[in-house]
């Protein structure tokens, strides 16, 4: 199982000291951020895409080849890039790119993004939101899968003859995970491609995880990718610790209560009781996380968020180096100890070029539009049906 951490980029102010970092410095705090996750034993190292203040992080491979250049182990990914406002073929081009540079160190988590005005800017109408996602992915897929394209769709012009450079390394490329919190559309495209399923629950309770994972894991299995315990699932989390729980807790409140994403909201203790944001000992986010897998299966990927709300770096590095020697070790001994032979663990580069036979082939069933024909139109009916909150 991998083990990691992502960063939403915000420049906020620390509400202990009343400093804001400038951009130039939160930017160098994530690269310090990623290289100590590698030095702590951690898998990942993700960063979303934004557009809009107070976010830093617009240019993702940019970022990633930075970290790349001085890194040898990390898995180095995105959480998520814009599917709906990126062109596809810049998007094959450039992770192709990033996958050659880190010699195959990359893979991508697709999503709709949660700022509505970046449509506009990007030229898109947000009420196409998921029609984008869905025929840019395709696109995508076709650009990477196919060394000469031919290709017509409704929100860019056709391409004739066109071959997306350069190539996927070894003829592979990078694994997708697709990110939704509450689109159970999004959800299906990933079991449709037989793609991972990253589901950010950081502000959601686990009953509604449950039900969107349960969905992909239905759909993965009847699009025939194999059983639905073999589907490919990563979750989020949030996560802040000291050896004492009492001193975790007067620590984070002041960062909880001020931050633009909490303040105004439920309490701490309202908030840590209904999603998975821990606050408290090492020994707490263990038992917490080790848990996770009683709702959802054993899954791939668990990734915690750790930098945002104006936390200073020296404070979030500490955070990394309890969870690298404290939490994630014993978190490994625990998700392995029960978990069954069959269960696949999270694509790395290497095991898609084996499973691939040293050369890429194309997926199959991926012709078609995944939406076509009423199966999976009922499904999402019923998913509706049985409550989920969206």
């Amino acid at each position: 199982m991998q083990f990691g951490v992502f960063t939403v980029g915000d420049v906020t102010t620390d509400p202990t000291t009343g400093r804001t970092p400038t951009e130039r410095e939160r930017i160098k705090a994530m690269v310090a951020i990623a290289k100590a996750s590698e030095d702590a034993g951690l898998d990942v190292f993700a960063t979303g895409e934004h557009h809009n203040p107070p976010f830093v992080p617009s240019s993702p491979t940019t970022m990633l080849g930075y970290i790349a250049a001085q890194t040898e182990r990390l898995i180095l990914s995105t959480s998520t890039t814009l599917i709906t406002t990126n062109d596809p073929v810049k998007i094959a081009e450039d992770y192709a790119m990033l996958q050659h540079l880190a010699d195959g160190r990359v893979d991508l988590m697709m999503g709709r993004g949660n700022t509505g005005p970046v449509y506009p800017w990007f030229g898109k109408d947000i009420r196409q939101g998921i029609d984008l996602a869905i025929e840019n992915y395709a696109l995508l897929r076709k650009l990477w899968d196919e060394d000469v394209v031919n290709w017509e769709g409704q929100f860019r012009t056709p391409l004739h003859g066109f071959t997306s450079t350069p190539r996927p390394m070894d003829g592979v490329a990078p694994f997708v995970w697709h990110g939704s919190i509450q689109s159970p559309e999004i959800a299906e495209q990933a079991a449709f491609y037989g793609d991972g399923f990253f589901h950010n629950n950081i502000f959601w309770p686990m009953s509604h995880t449950k039900r969107m994972v349960n969905f992909y894991r239905q759909r993965f299995e009847a699009h025939g990718h194999g059983p639905a315990d073999q589907a490919i699932l990563g979750l989020g989390g949030q996560v802040f610790v000291r050896p004492n729980s009492q001193d975790a807790v007067r620590e984070f409140r002041p960062y909880f209560n001020d931050a633009p994403v909490y303040g105004g909201g439920p309490s701490l203790e309202s908030f840590t009781a209904q999603t998975p944001l821990t606050v408290g000992s090492p020994q707490q986010v263990i038992d917490r996380y080790a848990a996770m897998r009683e709702d959802v299966g054993h899954y791939q990927r668990q990734l915690f968020l750790i930098d945002h709300a104006g936390l200073p770096l020296k404070t979030v590095l500490e955070q990394i180096e309890i969870l690298g020697s404290e939490i994630v070790p014993v978190l490994r001994r625990e998700m392995a100890s029960d978990r069954p032979a069959h269960i696949p663990d999270a694509p790395t580069h290497a095991s898609l070029v084996a499973a691939h036979g040293g050369a890429a082939e194309t997926p199959s069933g991926i012709s078609h539009d995944p939406y076509t024909g009423t199966r999976a139109e009922d499904d999402n009916a019923a998913f509706y049906s049985e409550g989920a909150a969206l």
